[in-house]
Formats: C-alpha cells, sequence, structure tokens
C-alpha cells in the first residue's frame, strides 16, 4: 500500500495534526485487508480462518519495540472485527464493546489500544516476541529493521523447529510505502538454509562483544560530532580498533566535501577468501 503522507511533518504542538500518527495503523488495515484477501486465494490462510491463525510468526518493521508490539495488536483487531463469532470467554475475553469500532475511528483511542495489546500479549509473545532480539540490542536500523527481525527469528529456534513455519512480514517507509508478505520455511534442509543459519550464528556473540562506554564518552563523541558535521575539509579523529573486519570507515572529506574511505581488513572465514583492503573514493 502506497499513499502520499506528510511523515515528516515537525508541526508546532500548540496546532492540531493527525500526522503522522494516522499513518501507521492505517497501513496496518490496509495491508491486512490486501494481504487476507491473496492469502485466501492462493489458499495459504482458509476462508474461515484468521490471519493470526493461519501463520507462525509475524516480523514488522521495528523503530521501537512498543510499536512492533502496537503493530500486532491492529492485526489482533482486524483479525476480530472479521470474526463471525468471536470467543468472548477465551482469545477475546473484556473486549466485548469494541465489537462495533470502526477501524478509522480507533487510531487515536488509546483505551482500545491498550485493551486490544493486553489480549493479544500472550499470542505476541509466542508468535512475534522472538523477532525482537536485534530491535532490542541494537535500536532502529530503519530500512533493514524487518530483515533484522526476520534474522532474529531464525536464530530463536533450530532448524527442525523451524521446518514448515509460515512467517508474516511487514515492511514500511515514511512518506508512505508499505508491504505484507509471507515466505515458508519448506521441509528440505537443504545447504542453503544450513548456510543461511550458519552466517547468522555470529550474531549472539557479537552483540556479547559489543564495548560498552560510559556516558561521558557517549557525551564526548555526541560532541565532535556536533562541531565537525558539514566541516570541509576534514580527517576524522578516533580508533578503528573496536570495528568488525570488513567494516568501511572514514578516512577524509576533502575541501569539495568529497568523501574517502577505507576498509578494515577481512579475517580468513570457513570455505572463504581472505580479502585485502583498499581505499575507495
Amino acid at each position: 500500500y502506497t499513499s502520499h503522507h506528510n511523515m515528516w511533518t515537525k508541526p508546532n504542538w500548540k496546532y492540531s495534526t493527525k500526522f503522522p500518527l494516522e499513518s501507521i495503523p492505517l497501513v496496518w488495515d490496509k495491508c491486512y485487508q490486501a494481504y487476507t484477501e491473496k492469502a485466501t486465494q492462493t489458499g495459504i490462510k482458509g476462508k474461515e480462518d484468521n490471519l493470526i491463525n493461519s501463520s507462525d510468526a509475524f516480523v514488522f518493521h521495528s523503530p521501537y519495540c512498543k510499536l512492533v508490539q502496537k503493530s500486532f495488536a491492529r492485526i489482533f483487531l482486524n483479525d476480530f472485527l472479521q470474526e463471525p463469532s468471536p470467543d468472548f470467554s477465551g482469545r477475546y475475553a473484556g473486549l466485548e464493546s469494541l465489537r462495533n469500532l470502526k477501524l478509522e475511528e480507533s487510531y487515536f483511542d488509546r483505551d482500545a489500544e491498550k485493551a486490544l495489546m493486553a489480549a493479544s500479549n500472550s499470542l505476541f509473545t509466542l508468535k512475534t516476541k522472538p523477532s525482537l532480539l536485534l530491535a532490542n540490542q541494537v535500536g532502529n536500523m530503519y530500512t533493514p529493521s524487518v530483515y533484522g527481525g526476520l534474522a532474529s527469528y531464525l536464530l530463536s529456534a533450530s532448524p527442525s523447529e523451524l521446518v514448515g513455519h509460515r512467517i508474516v512480514l511487514f515492511s514500511y517507509g515514511s512518506g508512505l510505502a508499505s508491504a505484507m508478505f509471507s515466505i515458508k520455511i519448506t521441509k528440505d534442509l537443504g545447504p542453503k538454509l544450513n548456510k543461511l543459519l550458519e552466517n547468522l550464528s555470529n550474531i549472539s556473540k557479537n552483540l556479547q562483544n559489543r564495548v560498552k562506554v560510559s556516558p561521558e564518552e557517549f557525551d564526548k563523541t555526541m560532541k565532535l560530532r556536533e562541531e565537525t558535521h558539514n566541516r570541509a575539509p576534514y580527517t576524522p579523529v578516533g580508533s578503528t580498533e573496536g570495528l568488525f573486519p570488513g567494516t568501511w570507515f572514514l578516512t577524509e572529506v576533502d575541501s569539495m566535501h568529497r568523501r574517502k574511505y577505507d576498509r578494515v581488513p577481512l579475517v580468513q572465514i570457513p570455505n572463504g577468501n581472505l580479502q585485502q583492503t583498499g581505499d575507495v573514493k
């Protein structure tokens, strides 16, 4: 789903504005509707089944983890409104007052949002929380955040446990453009899947190997960034010892703001070759 929305409006809060608060739940709803229609047509989802029941996992664009939980709650709401006979003694307990809620009237309804997040929490924990390792530990990666979520989910279980899983992904970009699609892990645990999981296997180790810095050191780094932003010519200062092998880093900005980079040498990896570092403009 795509549309023109003023997502980057920086309003003066003395005046009323609906952006970007309205846009995000709108795209969840639009993508839900388009995906469920196509999933039903292709047999991925049964006509009488809901989206959450027909999928093993949900991975969302994740600027921050609370928004991911809100995303799942929105899927839960759409399923709820599509149910011909909701189970108010089970999954939908306590949501009787929301039965006739209109989607477009719910965008700013904080009470409804809280109720839906509470009611869907156990399903969120089962089907989405395993995808939040990198979002929780690294923060917002913007465009690749949904794929960081996919990597996190693949790391959350053994290959044999992942077999047959259908994973629904939701990707989003301000402005706005969004997509909902799904992938299925086949029963063939062949070399492609094993290679993929092998490439992901060092993520947890790399997270554990991060170097902690004090708040004072962080403040100094940010102050340096403020003072040197857009400076030209400029030669960056600081150590590259903490960078991972293969990381590109800035070495120079000339008087015309042209940037020059170098690369930390790569290390020998299984079935790989040692690559040499070099300059690039």
